[in-house]
């Protein structure tokens, strides 16, 4: 049994799919189960009946409006890079309005349930593949990882949207007396569960450099609280590969790794098209350069 995991990354979701187009359109790998967290909940869906270029379009246009219906950010571009400043305008009018975070993702949602037509779900039920998509139930303090063949479109177009959204900057999900975010909270990178379900080979995207990266000096508040969310996750993947590589080594199952050879952004919750195109590229091309499993049938085929 083969299985193509994604880890979470926001933004950079889009060198994920380019590795996932060369993966499926190219190697021809036929998996027999799709494992995503947080945009790799975003991506699994559309990957398991092959509409690669539904999802290409998708990740190569969207926008901040696109993903926030209230954006806690101020984001402008300054010398090829962007500027990243604290919305307060927004963020105290959600507070007034009730709001439980800091900024909200319901354009995000509508998203997801457009992607995702009826047409598009009964393809994706009646194949034997399975999807499955992990959350954190903020409510227990745990992870679930949800199977699309156990819901309707709009249950499922609900987990994925919970799996996207990053407390506290996005959309906190509600569902039967719980409280649902990010998968990343609980389960960035989840080989574990893949391997649960059978998989005796797993194709991991992993959406984080392995190289040690030094900042520059905090800048503001913002900065501050971002760069220790993004900490906690790293100490989060981290944890997730060395249990995943334990597992594989004791259950002897292959693992195939793919990480971004440098840091892609600074700030994974923003969304510039042409940014992400060229990630979009670069993932393509990362994959052809560095394939295991095609260089491996290429190999026997020149023999």
């Amino acid at each position: 049994m083969r299985a193509l995991v994604i880890s979470g990354g926001g933004s950079k979701g889009a060198f994920a799919g380019g590795i996932a187009e060369y993966l499926i359109s190219e190697c021809k790998n036929e998996y027999d189960l799709f494992l995503g967290t947080s945009t790799g909940s975003l991506l699994v869906p559309l990957l398991s009946i092959g509409e690669i270029s539904k999802l290409k379009e998708i990740y190569t246009t969207v926008t901040q409006q696109s993903i926030f219906s209230r954006n806690p950010f101020i984001i402008k571009r300054k010398d090829n890079e962007f500027e990243i400043k604290i919305n307060h305008f927004n963020i105290l009018l959600g507070f007034l309005k009730g709001s439980k975070t800091f900024g909200e993702s319901k354009a995000l949602k509508k998203l997801i349930t457009d992607a995702v037509t009826p047409e598009f779900f009964e393809k994706m039920r009646l194949q034997e593949v399975d999807v499955v998509v992990t959350v954190s139930n903020i409510s227990l303090g745990s992870v679930e990882y949800k199977s699309l063949k156990d819901f309707s479109r709009e249950e499922f177009c609900d987990w994925i949207w919970a799996s996207a959204n990053v407390i506290p900057f996005m959309s906190l999900m509600t569902k039967n007396n719980y409280d649902y975010g990010d998968g990343g909270l609980s389960n960035i990178v989840p080989i574990s569960e893949a391997i649960n379900r059978g998989a005796s080979e797993v194709d991991v995207i992993v959406l984080k450099t392995e190289h040690q990266i030094q900042k520059q000096p905090v800048k503001n508040v913002l900065d501050l609280t971002t760069r220790v969310f993004d900490f906690l996750l790293d100490q989060i993947i981290r944890n997730d590969l060395t249990l995943g590589k334990l597992r594989s080594k004791h259950e002897h199952v292959d693992l195939n790794f793919y990480h971004p050879p440098e840091m892609l952004t600074k700030n994974s919750l923003i969304f510039d098209p042409k940014q992400m195109k060229a990630w979009w590229d670069l993932g393509f091309e990362y994959a052809q350069k560095t394939n295991p499993y095609c260089r491996r049938v290429e190999t026997k085929l020149f023999q």
